[in-house]
């Protein structure tokens, strides 16, 4: 390879969710620049991002109020621990501000650095509760198939994709998964979303029952699906699960990391569809992405334990070196001002809107077989027969042919699995939308066009 950047790159960088083997061969596609929503590599070619980097860069790559937050804290105070009663003004305030926002009361903040390690302290907190009512024998915790939690031991245990778990020897005991709320890919013939919720409900308390309530500490749901493919909840989902968990006494936790902040279309996921947690996870775009933190916000109940088990135990064990960082705490203050101040939750709701319609345009596409989603968060389903919904066999890679043909159009997609997705930056503009959905049209043509000359494709 003659550029010797991307030789080392190879040599030495180890790259996540990727085929090792090939990227050896293939090699990175170096960013060196950012400017709005778009982003330009080491070769000059530009690309309009339409996944904000990694559903996270919410507000782009130019937003110089971050870049001044960053830097006055920098000089100010450059890092401080929050052990044993340390503090910092950012962190302070900063958790003051996610209380104040919650989409239910919540009592208190634990800071981490990441997504992973938000959900891997909830699991933990959620062990740690049921200890301090009496009931430490309440492990086990439920999630969904095809959910992302992260990648940490315990947060890959919740995630229901199995590439995560394959020869690492996860999930560990004690985790559970559901059906993925999927009523295009799991609603039986003759089944009606409300009929679908139901069933999923039934499941969920069958697996109860048997399992013995008495031996589950928790439930975890993002309220829209990320990972999975944009999995949107069908009609009376959320409303049906909640009601089985209550019943059972069953903490629920909300992975807020990718809906929180504006993603679709209100502050918080849980607002958008219904859910009332007793914890919640967020990372990504409470600091744009420009610096890493995530946060935990723990309910009353949550936290009355916590001390309890602190004052038996002389100390809450637990914790992390960059936990509440002033440097990222003061970035995401200034984060959460200009989501207020330029009202991008509710942007996100009408320029998803123009998105979403967009994509619903194309469903006559023969390469189409769903679209869904809400706010600025949307999936394409990538089919092989639209009346079956049959899908292409996974060794073509068809939805990863489309989010490449798509980008070969200067935008920036992503194929999971079947699915092509997209998350663009909260700033995005309506005649941004639509270079997206014109790169994507060709994308799909490109596609479709490779197939049958593959003889891959008749319809």
């Amino acid at each position: 390879m003659s550029n010797p950047l991307h030789a080392s790159d190879i040599a030495y960088h180890i790259h996540s969710q990727t085929n090792l083997a090939s990227h050896e061969t293939v090699g990175p596609t170096v960013m060196v620049r950012g400017e709005g929503i778009y982003t330009w590599d080491d070769q000059g070619k530009q690309y309009l991002d339409a996944m904000s980097g990694m559903w996270s860069a919410a507000l782009g790559y130019s937003e110089a109020r971050l870049e001044a937050a960053a830097l006055r804290q920098m000089k100010q105070l450059p890092y401080h621990q929050n052990f044993a009663h340390r503090s910092t003004e950012p962190a302070i305030q900063l958790a003051e501000r996610l209380i104040s926002l919650a989409p239910v009361p919540m009592s208190k903040v634990l800071f981490a650095c990441s997504g992973s390690e938000a959900n891997d302290t909830a699991i933990k907190l959620a062990w740690y509760y049921w200890s301090a009512l009496g009931q430490p024998q309440r492990r086990k915790i439920i999630s969904r198939n095809r959910a992302y939690h992260g990648t940490t031991i315990a947060s890959a245990s919740l995630t229901g994709l199995a590439h995560l778990h394959q020869d690492f020897g996860l999930p560990l005991p004690g985790f559970l998964h559901v059906t993925c709320p999927h009523f295009y890919r799991e609603g039986l013939p003759g089944e009606t979303e409300e009929d679908f919720s139901t069933r999923l409900a039934a499941e969920l308390e069958t697996l109860i029952e048997h399992e013995g309530a008495d031996t589950i500490a928790a439930f975890f749901a993002e309220p829209l699906m990320g990972t999975g493919g944009v999995i949107t909840p069908p009609a009376g989902y959320f409303e049906k699960i909640q009601q089985v968990l209550k019943r059972h006494d069953i903490l629920l936790v909300a992975d807020e990391v990718i809906c929180g902040f504006g993603r679709t279309g209100n502050w918080w996921g849980s607002q958008t569809f219904g859910l009332q947690p007793d914890m919640i996870t967020c990372a990504k775009a409470l600091s744009a992405s420009y610096l890493p933190i995530s946060a935990l916000m723990i309910s009353e109940p949550v936290y009355q334990a916590m001390k309890s088990q602190s004052e038996k135990i002389g100390i809450f064990g637990h914790g992390f070196t960059y936990g509440g960082h002033p440097v990222p705490a003061a970035v995401a203050l200034e984060c959460l001002n200009i989501y207020e101040e330029r009202q991008l939750p509710a942007h996100a709701q009408h320029v998803g809107a123009r998105l979403g319609a967009g994509l619903r345009k194309l469903a006559d596409h023969p390469l189409v077989g769903e679209v869904r989603g809400a706010g600025l968060m949307w999936g394409v389903e990538v089919v092989a027969d639209k009346a079956t919904k049959a899908a292409f066999p996974k060794d073509w890679k068809v939805g990863l042919s489309v989010s490449k043909n798509t980008e070969a159009n200067g935008v920036t997609a992503r194929s999971l699995n079947d699915s092509v997705v997209f998350a663009p930056p909260l700033i995005i503009t309506a005649a941004e939308v639509d270079v997206v959905l014109e790169a994507f049209g060709k994308g799909l043509d490109a596609s479709l066009a490779q197939l049958r000359e593959q003889s891959r494709f008749s319809g």
